[in-house]
């Protein structure tokens, strides 16, 4: 006998594929996708448009994965909620749930651990275990608004793939994921209240333009200088600026869309008028904008926050690079990627 399929790990093109061998019809797989991300049920008895006899073939055929909630921590000033999960293997990961004016963000993991290596970032104090699974992917997103229903009855509006791990280290997986997500029968987050983070491997970057060409795109950069960057991310040494800026600019020629550099201050690290200077000219002209971020203390690492953010983004005006400070959210709750895994664990 067979191992049943995570209903969760499928787009909407593999169900239909699954459903039809099963003798059922097409549009059963539209109706329990709609049952799965628009109305939040986990159970095809439940699915009552579904005729009783395709449900029981249904029950023998997929599964409903779920995640196990070990911690959630609120922090009540910003109203941002960090939870943390256990996987079917006992390896965790985090997620959270951020409220702006706008509505409700959620920032998800991509991998258990990471080996990018950044040292500035909690994420890659454990080395990468393995990739999340796509249905892994999806059931955090399924969790949160579950819990969102429950609490306010408010939808997610906007997702980040922000959070541990290196997305485009796991790119098959995170392309479903995507896939599903942007479904207009399911979830049907719009391409533009999507945005994936990457470190810069570069071969990806040209791909995910290809596959996606309106989701949202960040780098991390954090160092406009081959020595710096190099030091705090060790990408950088299998791809220099160079690369990472001509992949950049294939990639604005395919898509035409304005991409976002993460610069997270490190004070008397990369926060000065010079590093200031040199982003200023590295991204001079380019359609793009930059997302100064306050650096969340980690007891592992020596780094500081800065607080030469407006002096900073007052050089990068100079040169025409727009900027923003982001907002600082869920500091009383370990919210920096990684922090509250890291914990856990030890």
């Amino acid at each position: 006998m067979t191992s049943k399929i995570s209903i969760y790990a499928l787009t909407l093109d593999e169900l239909v594929n699954e459903i039809t061998k099963l003798s059922l019809k097409k549009h059963n797989a539209i109706q329990i996708y709609q049952w799965l991300y628009q109305k939040n049920v986990n159970r095809f008895e439940e699915m009552t448009n579904i005729a009783k006899s395709s449900v029981d073939i249904l029950k023998n055929h997929f599964i409903f994965n779920n995640l196990k909630i070990i911690k959630h921590l609120s922090d009540e000033k910003d109203e941002t909620i960090k939870f943390l999960f256990e996987l079917h293997d006992g390896q965790l990961i985090e997620t959270v749930l951020m409220k702006f004016d706008y509505g409700y963000s959620i920032c998800i993991s991509s991998q258990v651990g990471c080996n990018m290596g950044c040292k500035f970032c909690a994420s890659g104090l454990l080395k990468k275990i393995r990739d999340l699974s796509v249905d892994e992917i999806i059931m955090q997103y399924v969790e949160m608004q579950n819990y969102l229903t429950k609490l306010n009855g408010q939808r997610i509006n906007n997702m980040v793939v922000m959070g541990i791990g290196e997305p485009f280290d796991n790119y098959e997986n995170i392309k479903n994921a995507l896939t599903i997500f942007n479904n207009h029968y399911g979830i049907g987050l719009g391409n533009r209240h999507i945005t994936v983070s990457t470190c810069g491997m570069v071969p990806k970057i040209e791909q995910f333009a290809k596959d996606f060409p309106q989701i949202n795109l960040a780098i991390s950069l954090h160092a406009a200088n081959d020595k710096l960057r190099s030091e705090l991310m060790p990408i950088n040494e299998a791809y220099n600026l160079d690369l990472l800026m001509k992949s950049i600019k294939n990639y604005l020629a395919l898509t035409n869309r304005r991409i976002s550099f993460e610069y997270v201050l490190l004070k008397d690290v990369n926060d000065g008028d010079v590093d200031a200077e040199q982003l200023g000219k590295l991204l001079k002209g380019m359609l793009c904008y930059v997302n100064i971020i306050v650096y969340n203390n980690i007891n592992e690492h020596d780094f500081q926050p800065s607080t030469r953010y407006q002096s900073f983004m007052n050089v990068l005006k100079k040169y025409g690079v727009m900027a923003t400070k982001r907002l600082e959210r869920g500091i009383k709750i370990n919210a920096a990627c990684g922090q509250l895994r890291a914990k856990q664990i030890k």
